[in-house]
């Protein structure tokens, strides 16, 4: 079967969120015609010599803490922004509704308390260690891959971000983690661990779009290695830090020496209201904050806030100032207010990295996919933020395969 006629899954964790439903929606829209597929960068001719999986041939399915559904999260999403408009919420019934079947159950406990908290009961209780809810989810995804006849899956983490992943021997090494699995009960661990083993064991590739570690800890790294798959991550790059990434060069270039750079950031929907918990937030502004300091190549006074406005719903603002020292050590200062709505941010991030993973799968690669680092605030195993080196990385990729593949 040619890469055309094959079909890809696409296994979303947190499918009823605005992103999940903004992703799950947004490719349906293109595939029927109804908006063009702007910000979709795997879509530029640049990359057309990879055969990445059409998007017609992308079929969705996923793991939720909620009761829900598509339809319903569209028109929810349609009330409080207005970026889904409502006629394509009805052209897209069926398509929606037929995926909306193939969501089901995840894991809440041990997400924190923040977490925890959006759940409704959904998600079954009685598993009495984390090697049962693993087993739950392994079957999950390989059903799905078997029932909707599918050539390779590619699991894409977009839940809500979790608390730092504790420092324990379980999430250090692969064969702890293996015995602590069979004892220890399901909030031993974090949901994240729980998702990327499950991925990894049904030897699917694994994309970890949220901030938390628990996804790629140096245990399920091991898994990976061990099972031959492709991953990536951490922390989708959509706003704030992507202007940063593209901005911070700038002043290295023109040698403008950077004395601090202070970012205030507000936000709603259930990502903000999850963030505005402590111990939640911490690792958002980990990935975050580290951005600036590594471009510019010296340490300086940098600050990231987040604080959640209900209001805002799916939107979010961004206040930067920049103050910096030119010739003749004379202070000047730069400041930006960066407005978007999250979710459509963010949907054709997870487009690209769903297909660009797919292409590493059906070439059999296997380890973190580095050349993915531009789509990342917190890319794993690479030192580099500057956006536009990291960008080349991925062009060097794509013209490296495409002529393999001639």
């Amino acid at each position: 079967m040619g890469r055309a006629e094959s079909r890809t899954g696409v296994w979303v964790v947190g499918a009823f969120g605005s992103l999940g439903t903004t992703t799950i929606a947004g490719v349906q829209a293109i595939v029927r015609g109804l908006v063009p597929p702007t910000g979709v960068v795997s879509e530029d001719p640049a990359f057309h010599g990879l055969g990445l999986p059409p998007l017609e041939r992308l079929v969705f399915g996923g793991h939720e803490i909620r009761r829900d559904s598509l339809v319903e999260s569209a028109q929810r999403i349609t009330r409080e922004n207005g970026s889904i408009e409502p006629s394509w919420t009805e052209t897209l019934r069926p398509d929606l509704e037929r995926t909306s079947a193939r969501i089901v159950p995840g894991v809440v406990a041990g997400g924190g308390a923040a977490i925890e908290a959006l759940g409704d009961g959904w998600c079954p209780a009685a598993e009495r260690t984390a090697r049962e809810s693993v087993n739950r989810l392994v079957a999950d995804i390989e059903a799905f891959q078997r029932e909707s006849a599918l050539d390779r899956v590619v699991v894409v983490n977009v839940a809500s971000t979790e608390p730092q992943c504790e420092t324990g021997e379980a999430t250090q090494d692969l064969e702890i983690l293996e015995r602590h699995l069979d004892s220890a009960e399901p909030n031993s661990f974090r949901p994240g661990t729980l998702y990327a083993y499950a991925a990894l064991q049904s030897r699917a590739a694994f994309v970890n779009f949220t901030a938390s570690t628990s996804c790629l800890c140096p245990a399920i790294e091991q898994l990976a290695r061990n099972r031959g798959v492709p991953y990536f991550g951490n922390d989708g790059k959509t706003g704030e830090t992507l202007v940063k990434s593209g901005l911070a060069p700038l002043f290295r270039l023109r040698r403008l020496e950077v004395l601090s750079w202070i970012g205030y950031n507000v936000l709603g929907n259930r990502d903000g209201r999850v963030l505005a918990a402590d111990e939640n937030k911490k690792s958002k502004i980990g990935t975050k904050d580290a951005v600036v300091p590594s471009i510019l190549g010296y340490p300086l006074r940098t600050h990231v806030g987040i604080d959640y406005v209900e209001s805002l719903g799916d939107n979010k603002v961004a206040w930067d100032y920049v103050h910096f020292r030119g010739f003749l050590g004379h202070p000047m200062a730069m400041q930006f207010i960066w407005q978007g709505c999250d979710s459509i941010l963010a949907a054709p991030l997870v487009i690209d990295l769903v297909r660009f993973a797919d292409h590493a799968l059906q070439r059999g690669e296997s380890g973190p996919m580095r050349h993915l680092a531009s789509y990342f605030k917190s890319p794993i195993h690479v030192t580099e933020h500057d956006l536009y080196r990291q960008f080349e990385w991925l062009l060097d990729y794509a013209r490296s395969h495409a002529q393999q593949s001639r």
